[in-house]
């Protein structure tokens, strides 16, 4: 059974409280939509697959236990349904053979053994000035995800731009911890490395 506020949020969605749906929607529904873009290349399938998957999690409330975080459960739903839709599209590739080696080498000098920064990135200024040029970089770090390799794209999606742990992505994707945490690496080093361009100047 599920538990805290994921027990209150489905007894209020399986009661049928419209606006506990809204927000709902409104809090995942993005974020289901750049997963699925990343697994299905057509926008209007991808969208597609969305609303389906929103009707699959009204639809299966009543069985939801708990046993993940419904987030979890409803990212599930996404992949599922994205991928039994990519096969009648003719084209299916599971999770673990995308990107076909493209995903370069992840300079391990700057990890250590378990995965940890030995040389971070440099610090970003917290300061007002600071701040607004984050904002200005706002662009500048979603096109340089959409130039990283798929499966590292959809990793650091879902850890930096959705805020999912490391055990939900590992549950929602079907892959190890250690797969999960080298494709992590290798996407942050990729777009902090144009963070760190930009401060430098390099970007304009």
């Amino acid at each position: 059974m599920p538990t805290g506020r994921d027990a209150e949020l489905v007894a209020s969605l399986i009661a049928g409280d419209e606006a506990a749906f809204a927000r709902l929607v409104e809090a995942h529904h993005e974020g289901l939509l750049r997963l699925a873009r990343r697994m299905l290349p057509r926008a209007g399938v991808a969208e597609e697959v969305v609303q389906e998957t929103w009707m699959a999690v009204l639809r299966g409330l009543a069985r939801f236990e708990g046993r993940s975080a419904l987030k979890t459960w409803i990212y599930r739903i996404l992949v599922n349904r994205a991928r039994s839709r990519a096969r009648k599209e003719g084209r299916s590739l599971p999770f673990s053979a995308m990107g076909n080696g493209e995903d370069g080498p992840m300079e391990p000098e700057r990890f250590d053994a378990s995965g940890k920064w030995q040389e971070p990135p440099s610090e970003w200024d917290a300061s007002p000035s600071g701040m607004l040029m984050r904002k200005e970089m706002h662009q500048a770090i979603l096109e340089a995800i959409e130039t990283i390799p798929p499966r590292q794209a959809m990793v650091l999606r879902m850890r930096d731009l959705e805020g999912m742990s490391s055990e939900e992505v590992r549950n929602v994707l079907e892959i190890s911890e250690t797969n999960q945490r080298v494709l992590l690496h290798r996407a942050r080093h990729k777009v902090r490395g144009v963070l760190e361009g930009y401060l430098a100047g390099g970007v304009s």
